[in-house]
């Protein structure tokens, strides 16, 4: 289906056919076509897991209060974040954009593009996404407080705002995955409703990593599984042409 299709079809299905399985080769394509959607400065922190494993489903579930789409679904997706990865992540763009500048530039500017993404993400990046009990986001708001006095900065750089930074990322590459789904005629539902420290627990992640969101997968039940019509605020009340 096309684009508008994909997401009028697409709802947050509250119960999934038993009966009807699906692909899990399609489910992990959706995965991956997820990874092309977009994420702040590229630095991709951020993991999937498909979870297909009956008794750690059922164990998922648990987690998740026991909500009918965990308990219904064919397969779960957990969406990670991984800000405690920001060293290598940032190493790997590095790495990267170094070959895509001698690729796709000029050659009397590979020089000077290069070294700016080095300072970029060699510096500037493991400097905004580095925490230490709040204190290294302090120095930053601080800093950029008083580089905004002379000239525009972006001044959300506490160690909370760069948390925020790492689940919108992550929120992204999640509805990409939703709307592919959509586009295999397979359904979804996002939860955020879970406990984190016991997922994080079944899936053996660090301390620092993150649960950005939970989402079940399967076909819906008829009728059953979606909660009636679909209810938006009216778009001239959201929508500010300037």
């Amino acid at each position: 289906m096309d684009l508008e299709n994909a997401l009028n079809y697409r709802r947050a299905v509250r119960v999934f056919d038993k009966n009807k399985p699906i692909d899990p080769e399609r489910v992990e394509h959706c995965l991956e076509l997820a990874t092309l959607a977009p994420s702040s400065s590229n630095m991709q922190l951020w993991e999937f897991y498909q979870i297909t494993q009956p008794e750690l489903m059922a164990e998922i579930s648990k987690a998740c209060l026991g909500q009918t789409a965990t308990e219904t679904a064919a397969e779960i997706v957990v969406f990670v974040t991984r800000q405690d990865l920001y060293r290598k992540r940032a190493r790997f763009v590095l790495d990267f954009e170094r070959g895509n500048v001698r690729r796709n530039s000029p050659k009397e500017r590979q020089d000077k593009r290069i070294k700016d993404r080095e300072l970029y993400y060699g510096k500037l990046m493991p400097f905004l996404y580095a925490r230490c009990f709040g204190i290294l986001g302090m120095l930053r708001t601080l800093l950029a407080q008083a580089i905004g006095l002379f000239r525009p900065i972006v001044r959300e750089v506490s160690e909370c705002d760069m948390r925020a930074t790492v689940h919108k990322s992550c929120a992204l590459a999640a509805q990409t995955f939703m709307i592919a789904m959509a586009c295999e005629g397979y359904d979804t539902c996002p939860l955020e409703g879970f406990d984190s420290r016991r997922i994080k627990k079944l899936l053996r992640l660090p301390r620092r990593a993150g649960i950005n969101m939970i989402i079940p997968c399967g076909i819906r039940d008829g009728e059953k599984g979606i909660w009636g019509e679909r209810g938006r605020v009216p778009f001239d009340e959201v929508y500010h042409r300037i």
